[in-house]
């Protein structure tokens, strides 16, 4: 709401040069009578031109000849430039002849002035109600805590219960007039609001297409990435903000239980007696099936932008195909005018004189890995005696030897690293030796352990496999043999 993008908006915005537009009254009069209240998606030129002539005649009467001295046809054309943008004309799939709809700017004016001469009633309590359970629907949609998802559904089960309970007992609570009234009034409100959206469902989808096809024009890359562009671009609409929420709601929408819904709750809340008393919108008794025509129209829009960007394509590689023929013809031209006086030297290397070939059978093929079967049952106790030689045939690295190496190498010097007593005393019994001096460092205060340096060290395993393992940088320093800490005892 700044000076500046307000002066924009005021010069830019289709629906605010329409509402100070000096036919102004012409225009939205003329449209909301051909468009909203009727509830038509498009009408043909002819016919809408042959309405406005009418409608033209009707006002030169009242107010004289000079009032709107133009043609039917002028005013469309005027009304469809870039200039104003209050109409979109098009060209309906198999015929020559133009069809003419509302755009979305001009809804909103509509909608605008409209809601200027509407009786105002406030639906406070129905629109905070509205508010409560889109809260609770936020609150419960985001939480990851699965003990508040059963908090919250236990709350809402003991307040069904409680009105069971007041329903079983004959209590019934009912709403008087002025709630029915609030409530069928936000519904009117949002049932129109709904039906109006389409059309800006409608803009969004074309306004996706143009910048793919914007891409698709700008194109410099090969045709496999265009391909995947183009591909792709159904993809991009289908998963856009404006895609994914009308299919929801096309979905939810398609349902014969919803729609069956749906008919029985409009026509019992239009008998009320209390919602006969309101001025009743005459679209309201057929809204669902006007969102079902609204949406199908939409379909067929997503499904047309599909189909031309499939075309598009088309002729992308068409014109591509034609243009590798042109190169191939230009080299077979100049290969005949140089066949009598080839050129000297080298003219071209050829790397080989045929393809590698490798067969699909010479490649091993897939072997399952084998897993093993284990069957169940008790365990019973062994009869007879089984050797236990196996148990202590393991591997065990004294710590006291390697606390004595750590020793004599700190005789010498005032700090070793465990690099360097490695290179004196290679790894005898591998990883598990290795595993065994960071023990050893673990239980020093005086050794110090660096992550951020590391070092590599190698041995060979009984095998006579060379293993190699990347270890911290360890260093001790000789304060370190006064805390050694004392064996266990055996």
């Amino acid at each position: 709401m700044k000076h500046a993008s307000l002066e924009l908006l005021r010069r830019a915005h289709p629906s605010w040069r329409l509402l100070l537009a000096d036919n102004a009254a012409l225009v939205m009069s003329f449209l909301h009578r051909a468009f909203i209240a009727p509830n038509v998606r498009s009408i043909s030129g002819p016919e809408l031109a042959s309405q406005l002539e009418d409608e033209l005649h009707g006002l030169r009467e009242q107010h004289g000849d000079d009032r709107y001295p133009r043609s039917a046809a002028e005013y469309l054309n005027e009304w469809t430039d870039d200039d104003h943008q209050w109409l979109r004309k098009y060209y309906p799939q198999g015929t020559d002849e133009p069809a003419f709809d509302l755009t979305p700017a001009t809804e909103k004016a509509l909608e605008f002035v409209t809601s200027l001469d509407r009786p105002q009633r406030a639906s406070t309590e129905s629109r905070l109600l509205t508010v409560l359970e889109l809260l609770r629907q936020l609150t419960l949609g985001t939480e990851t805590d699965p003990a508040a998802h059963l908090a919250s559904l236990e709350s809402r089960r003991a307040r069904l219960d409680e009105e069971i309970t007041r329903v079983r007992e004959g209590r019934v609570e009912t709403m008087d007039a002025a709630r029915v009234q609030d409530r069928f009034l936000a519904l009117s409100a949002t049932a129109r609001a709904l039906l109006a959206d389409f059309r800006e469902v409608d803009q969004g989808f074309r306004d996706l297409d143009r910048a793919t096809r914007e891409r698709i024009a700008t194109w410099s890359g090969g045709k496999g990435a265009l391909l995947d562009e183009v591909l792709g671009s159904r993809d991009v609409i289908g998963d856009s903000a404006q895609g994914r929420s009308f299919r929801a709601f096309w979905d939810f929408l398609m349902s014969p239980p919803l729609q069956e819904e749906l008919a029985a709750g409009l026509e019992r809340v239009l008998a009320l007696p209390a919602v006969q008393e309101l001025d009743l919108d005459p679209r309201l008794a057929r809204i669902h099936h006007d969102w079902l025509a609204a949406g199908d129209v939409t379909q067929r829009t997503i499904a047309r932008l599909s189909a031309q960007l499939r075309r598009f394509l088309d002729e992308q590689i068409s014109r591509e195909t034609r243009r590798i023929g042109q190169l191939i013809r230009s080299i077979e031209e100049h290969a005949l005018a140089l066949r009598e006086a080839p050129p000297a030297g080298v003219v071209a290397d050829v790397d080989d004189f045929g393809p590698e070939l490798r067969l699909p059978l010479e490649r091993p093929l897939f072997e399952p890995p084998f897993r093993p079967v284990f069957a169940g049952g008790a365990i019973e106790a062994a009869l007879e005696d089984v050797p236990a030689d196996a148990l202590f045939a393991q591997q065990y690295v004294d710590r006291a030897v390697l606390r004595a190496r750590l020793a004599n190498a700190l005789q010498r010097r005032s700090q070793v690293a465990l690099s360097e007593i490695l290179d004196a005393h290679p790894l005898e019994r591998g990883l598990a030796e290795l595993v065994a001096w960071f023990a050893v460092a673990a239980e020093d205060p005086g050794a110090l352990i660096d992550g951020d340096r590391t070092q590599v060290v190698e041995w060979e395993n009984a095998l006579g496999v060379r293993r190699r393992a990347t270890m911290p940088n360890v260093i001790f320093t000789r304060p370190s043999l006064l805390a050694r800490p004392k064996e266990p005892p055996a």
